[in-house]
């Protein structure tokens, strides 16, 4: 998402060395939108993949569908959501098109609408799969109750969600433990939360208790933040947002760090200000 219009509007010489810079190091799966960017950077990174001498198999990409953005290039009254089977086909065409790409490693919808109807997914989500477009279907930003609403019409491997150490409501509300139970590969958008964006009295707590596990650990904040969420049994994947190598390879370095039981949960106290119930 911060690749393009978004964020640092990156050259296509740009992104294809942060492209290679992240296969190097082993970073190979690439999450889009269709909205990113007004609808530019699926367009962008493809032109710079296409110039980047990678091959399709080395790299794993990611794609989600269904919000109708006000945007120039659309011509929306109202931002709202669209799951009827031809648009879902459209949109997913469209993504491999600007990707420069025959087919999409997985494909989500965007956010739930109150208007989408699990056999109407389920049929366009078929004929993506039939037809070797997509290989793997799931959704993002959904409630329990409402995967249960597609995946009884069609499989879901995947649901990203908000998750982070500040917003952890996901283990309380049942989202992770459908996801447990259901085999369904949680993903973590916005990983690191607030933590380094507000400074409150619950951030300075977090922050003090970090500092008094840096050296235990050899690790930075954000590397312990990303642990964090890692030791779910969910097996959580954060998606990382930033554009910096240097972070890249350092919230790579995170994933070695197994926090000790009483480590884990002295980071959740400090955030709730509270001892667990």
């Amino acid at each position: 998402m911060t690749w393009g219009g978004w964020g640092k509007q990156f050259s296509t010489v740009e992104m294809i060395d942060l492209m290679n810079h992240c296969v190097e190091n082993k970073v190979t799966t690439f999450d889009h939108a269709d909205i990113y960017g007004g609808y530019t950077t699926e367009a962008d990174f493809g032109k710079a993949f296409q110039q980047s001498g990678l091959e399709r198999d080395s790299i794993q990409l990611i794609s989600k569908c269904g919000i109708q953005y006000l945007s120039a290039s659309r011509n929306n009254k109202v931002k709202h959501y669209n799951y009827s089977k031809d648009y879902i086909i459209w949109s997913a065409e469209e993504s491999l098109k600007h990707l420069k790409t025959d087919y999409l490693d997985l494909f989500l919808l965007h956010r739930p609408s109150p208007l989408m109807h699990p056999d109407e997914i389920a049929e366009a989500i078929s004929k993506l799969k039939q037809q070797g477009k997509v290989k793997e279907f799931g959704v993002s930003n959904f409630t329990p109750s409402q995967v249960e609403l597609i995946s009884n019409s069609t499989q879901i491997s995947a649901n990203q969600i908000e998750f982070s150490l500040t917003q952890h409501i996901a283990m309380h509300d049942g989202t992770l433990d459908q996801m447990l139970l259901k085999n369904i590969l949680p993903m973590a958008w916005s990983p690191l939360g607030y933590v380094f964006k507000e400074d409150t009295e619950q951030t300075r707590r977090i922050h003090k208790q970090l500092g008094e596990l840096l050296e235990k650990y050899n690790a930075t904040e954000d590397q312990l933040l990303l642990a964090w969420i890692m030791k779910h049994p969910a097996m959580i994947h954060p998606v990382v947002g930033t554009t910096t190598k240097e972070r890249i390879v350092d919230a790579l370095k995170a994933s070695k760090i197994n926090l000790e039981l009483e480590d884990w949960f002295l980071m959740l106290v400090a955030c709730q200000g509270h001892k667990v119930p």
